[in-house]
């Protein structure tokens, strides 16, 4: 697996959804800048959603094994903080799971890039990082 590569297309992935956050619906790069989101969400899911669908696998299996796996693309954040090459997401971020060892705490899962990692959001007081590339 070209990790590299993986971690180059997340963000890129990242950089788009930051850029269409900052527009509004009526400007005319809108839907241009969608459609190349949706290229890139693609392209992403048919080269890498099969190994990231294996790694999510074995988050869930260790921390929240009875939290249903979603496909890839919906553990990509809505937005990312990009301070040079390292990135960042809010404790908002993630697709919401259930994790055993921490009951009744609002849990989250999601997908970081450079370095490219998975974060588990733990209400608004912690962040971990659960899984990373090597």
């Amino acid at each position: 697996m070209d990790l590299k590569a993986l971690d180059k297309a997340i963000q890129d992935i990242a950089s788009r959804r930051n850029e269409l956050k900052k527009i509004d619906y009526n400007n005319p790069k809108y839907d241009d800048l969608e459609e190349q989101l949706h290229d890139l969400e693609d392209a992403l899911h048919e080269k890498y959603g099969d190994y990231l669908e294996g790694v999510l696998q074995e988050v869930h299996d260790k921390f929240c094994p009875d939290t249903d796996i979603l496909f890839p693309i919906a553990y990509l954040a809505k937005s990312y903080s990009i301070a040079g090459a390292d990135y960042s997401v809010a404790h908002t971020e993630g697709v919401f799971v259930e994790v055993d060892s921490l009951p009744g705490k609002e849990t989250k899962l999601v997908l970081v890039p450079s370095p490219l990692r998975i974060i588990l959001n733990v209400g608004k007081e912690k962040q971990q990082v659960v899984w990373s590339a090597k």
